[in-house]
């Protein structure tokens, strides 16, 4: 519970009636979810518009209500209406001032771009834990707050509940917070309330643009570059052709890091590991730092997000022992992640599920030269079919066999995703197999894998589970590659 005039300390406002001495026991954006004595922020949505539903608020005992236009009250109505010129910026500032500006006692490390957000916020979780301290995290898998996982819906969760967290974090002893930036969470406001003390820039593709996203390919990248006025430290891809442009009148210090520049952080002396059917890589760290490194992942891309890790804890003086170690052990569920189940070939399960990122994660592998590269996939139902012919076609142009199943069919037969899929596949000379059913598809990868092939398991990643005409099924391909190795064994 707090005081009202006291949530409005940091925020420009105009009370257009009622008392701002009043107490307020939660900030509600859902009219649904609406309490006695709340506040309920009106937010003008893609499709529905908060403001709408102030009677509905009022009715259910909302104490205050924060609208940026004109509403109508229920006659009689004893509430506080305070008008903003942006209720979703004013609710970052309200929601942080309710908990009591949690991130004030933490650090907080934000990363934004087109591709590494996850893997690298797992990769700072591990270093810096590994050196002793206690990390928050929030992203596109999930919020990890001590022992307790949530599921994520959003990879940058609204303000509300970034501040939620940000308290819950601090009360359980956390010293520092990573925690993925998207671009959508930047253009709405939901990381404002706060100073990053480190913000990351990635890297930079066409993504997120159309209706309810960005209107075009400046759009995302303006608001990629909003984290680096608000943060106090900017840590940069120089190799990125975007960087200079993204960080355009940045307030922060800035860091680069890079593989084919003069950056502030190297990598050099790459090589390519593959130890009895587990894939890495080796680099040279040079510039700011000076020591040799071993990742447990494979590409060219993971020495970048292995690198800004580096360039970040860097800065909180973690030991280069405490690095090497973090980044051996490290791993990130869905993201290149090996499964070992032979000496003899390489099983990895990864999250590509559109073209441009099975393009690049079979090319990857392809710098690996296995005896046969093996792609299994499927495509969600009720998406374009643009996606199934793509997808279809990368896979037949640069895997040696390509095995074709089920995915997240939702609402569409399994099978009419299969025969869209075959029409890219078409316009290839590509081998393939066709296996609805993916636990038996799976089971065929195993069973015919050769020696020095490299067989990934595309689409699904960190999912677990299927989704089938609205149900969610539980589905871990982890769980169903144990099914089949036990088995195999009896």
């Amino acid at each position: 519970m707090a005081v009202l005039r006291k949530l409005l300390e940091k925020i420009t406002y105009e009370c257009v009636c009622g008392t701002l001495d009043r107490d307020v026991t939660d900030i509600i954006y859902d009219s649904r979810k609406v309490v006695p004595s709340c506040m309920f922020v009106c937010i003008p949505g893609a499709k529905i518009d908060g403001h709408i539903y102030v009677e509905d608020a009022v009715k259910a005992g909302a104490a205050a209500l924060l609208v940026e236009q004109q509403v109508e009250l229920p006659e009689n109505a004893d509430v506080t209406v305070v008008r903003v010129e942006d209720t979703r910026y004013a609710m970052a500032f309200i929601s942080a001032a309710y908990f009591d500006y949690p991130a004030q006692k933490m650090k907080i490390i934000g990363i934004t771009g087109t591709k590494g957000k996850t893997t690298t916020t797992y990769l700072v979780k591990s270093i810096l834990e590994q050196a002793g301290r206690h990390v928050g995290l929030i992203g596109t898998i999930e919020t990890i707050i001590g022992d307790t996982h949530i599921h994520a819906e959003n990879t940058t969760p609204q303000s509300y509940l970034i501040q939620k967290y940000f308290r819950q974090m601090a009360d359980e002893g956390c010293d520092t917070v990573v925690m993925e930036v998207s671009s959508q969470g930047l253009m709405l406001h939901r990381t404002q309330g706060f100073v990053f003390d480190f913000g990351i820039f990635t890297n930079l593709e066409p993504d997120h643009i159309g209706e309810n996203e960005h209107k075009d390919f400046a759009d995302y990248m303006r608001c990629k570059g909003l984290l680096f006025q608000q943060c106090r430290i900017g840590i940069v891809n120089q190799d990125d052709e975007h960087w200079e442009a993204v960080t355009r009148g940045h307030t922060c210090e800035i860091e680069t890091y890079g593989i084919d520049s003069r950056a502030d952080f190297r990598a050099e002396n790459i090589s390519f590991l593959n130890k009895a059917g587990q894939l890495g890589m080796r680099f040279d760290v040079k510039g700011l730092m000076d020591f040799p490194v071993e990742i447990a992942s494979p590409g060219k891309f993971n020495v970048y997000n292995a690198l800004t890790a580096i360039a970040i804890c860097r800065h909180f003086g973690v030991r280069e022992e405490n690095i090497k170690a973090a980044l051996l052990q490290a791993k990130v569920k869905g993201r290149t992640e090996m499964v070992k189940v032979s000496d003899d070939f390489t099983l990895m399960i990864d999250y590509a599920h559109n073209a441009m990122a099975l393009k690049s994660l079979l090319g990857t592998l392809r710098a690996y030269q296995p005896h046969r590269l093996v792609c299994l996939f499927g495509c969600g139902g009720n998406r374009a079919k643009s996606r199934r012919y793509e997808m279809g076609e990368v896979s037949g142009n640069m895997a040696d066999l390509t095995i074709i199943t089920s995915d997240n069919p939702r609402c569409e037969q399994p099978q009419d995703i299969i025969d869209d899929i075959k029409i890219g596949i078409g316009r290839t000379k590509g081998n393939y197999v066709e296996i609805c059913d993916r636990k038996e598809a799976i089971a065929y990868a195993i069973d015919h894998g050769e020696p020095g092939d490299i067989i990934v398991l595309a689409g699904k990643g960190h999912e677990d589970y299927q989704e089938i005409n609205g149900v969610k099924y539980p589905m871990d391909e982890r769980v169903l590659i144990r099914e089949i190795l036990e088995e195999r064994q009896k």
